[in-house]
Formats: structure tokens, C-alpha cells, sequence
């Protein structure tokens, strides 16, 4: 009796050898997703047109600060208008008071020289001197 009770116990409790890969394919849409939504995120949204640089480009940090000089001569800090009596404090705050940090200026082609001169001014005035001018790779 005891042999009839283990042999319909072990037919009901056999083991599938094979991977459900359901769960797997789940994660992965669900971060496929998270990945798309969270990438145009990380972009600077100011419209600026670039001009053509023949520099090799540099390393670009995790989190860099970015100054962009419009055509109308507006000062953003990111994707929001600054005014230039608080760029160098709101800078500070992004930097976490490291004035160290390299600011990245981008500028339109039409602004003037000098105009480009008197941003670089306020920066400098503001202790930033790491400034990095962002420019289109020029096709070889």
C-alpha cells in the first residue's frame, strides 16, 4: 500500500526541465521603455544653431553644465533663461560651489564676437575659467 501512495505522489510532482523565459522578456521591455523615455531627457533643448568645429572632440562628464548664447542674445543655463546678473551664483549652485568645474558655452553663429567675449567675461568674473566652447564636427 505504501508503494501505490509514493508512485502517484512522484507522477504528480515531476519536474519541468525547461526556462520559462516570459519573466525575462517582461524586465526587458519594461527597461527597452525606461531607456526611451529617459534619453531625450538628457539633452539640451535650446535651439541653437552650431557652428562647424575641426577640433577632435573631448570627453564629456556625466553631468555637464551647459551655457547657451541664443541669437537674441538670451543667457539659458541648461533648458532655463538665466539672467547674466545671476549667472555666475547659479552656476555656483550647479557646480556645487567648485568653480574648477568646465562650462560648456555654446553659441549661435550669428552672435557677434563680442558678445561671445562678454559671456566669457561674466564666467570669468564668476571664477570659471575651465570654459569649453561646443561647436558641429566639421565633416573631413
Amino acid at each position: 500500500m505504501a508503494g501505490s501512495i509514493r508512485s502517484s505522489i512522484d507522477d504528480d510532482m515531476a519536474e519541468a526541465h525547461e526556462i520559462n523565459v516570459t519573466p525575462f522578456i517582461d524586465v526587458m521591455l519594461v527597461l527597452l521603455i525606461i531607456f526611451m523615455v529617459a534619453a531625450p531627457l538628457s539633452t539640451v533643448d535650446v535651439p541653437v544653431n552650431l557652428p562647424n568645429a575641426a577640433a577632435p572632440p573631448t570627453e564629456r562628464p556625466d553631468e555637464p553644465i551647459i551655457v547657451s548664447l541664443q541669437p537674441d542674445l538670451t543667457l539659458s543655463l541648461g533648458n532655463g533663461v538665466v539672467a547674466r546678473e545671476t549667472l555666475a551664483a547659479r552656476l555656483l549652485a550647479a557646480s556645487g560651489n567648485k568653480p574648477d568645474t568646465r562650462i560648456f558655452l555654446r553659441a549661435d553663429t550669428t552672435v557677434s564676437y563680442g558678445a561671445l567675449m562678454d559671456v566669457m567675461t561674466l564666467l570669468r568674473d564668476g571664477g570659471f575659467t575651465q570654459v569649453a566652447l561646443v561647436g558641429l564636427e566639421a565633416a573631413p
